[in-house]
């Protein structure tokens, strides 16, 4: 297949039964294409696109938001979203979540100008927030 026909799905947001018929591929087939294609793209483009922290960018977010919010010493708006989906086969209970739906929940840190400075995707639905702010890069284990 060709490197053109992998990227399809991302470039034009048509659904996996589309390339099925489109390509004469499983769906299978597809799922693995994309989601390697996507580790790829991850793979070479991270530290590109996404910088690591430094305690200069950690002063210049903490004094946007001491600037535009009053709010002094801040580095970050956390919030989590349950994003709802049809539960997987298989998957139990693990993506029931206490409002009675199948969800994965998106955990996202933004500055003072709602840049994303982080983003967790994926954690189980039925988990606490206590529980998927702890199981992140986020949490330290400085005591």
């Amino acid at each position: 297949m060709s490197q053109g026909k992998k990227i399809t799905y991302l470039a034009t947001g048509c659904s996996i039964t589309d390339l099925h018929y489109s390509f004469a591929l499983g769906r299978s087939t597809l799922g693995g294409i994309i989601r390697d294609v996507c580790q790829l793209i991850w793979t070479k483009m991270k530290e590109m696109c996404i910088s690591q922290p430094t305690e200069e960018n950690w002063l210049y977010i903490a004094e946007g938001f001491e600037r535009r919010a009053n709010f002094p010493h801040c580095i970050g708006a956390i919030d989590g979203k349950h994003i709802r989906f049809i539960q997987p086969k298989e998957s139990g209970s693990l993506y029931h979540n206490y409002k009675k739906y199948f969800s994965f929940v998106l955990l996202a840190v933004c500055d003072a100008d709602y840049t994303f400075t982080y983003i967790d995707i994926g954690s189980y639905g039925r988990s606490s927030d206590f529980y998927f702010q702890a199981n992140t890069v986020l949490q330290t284990n400085d005591g």
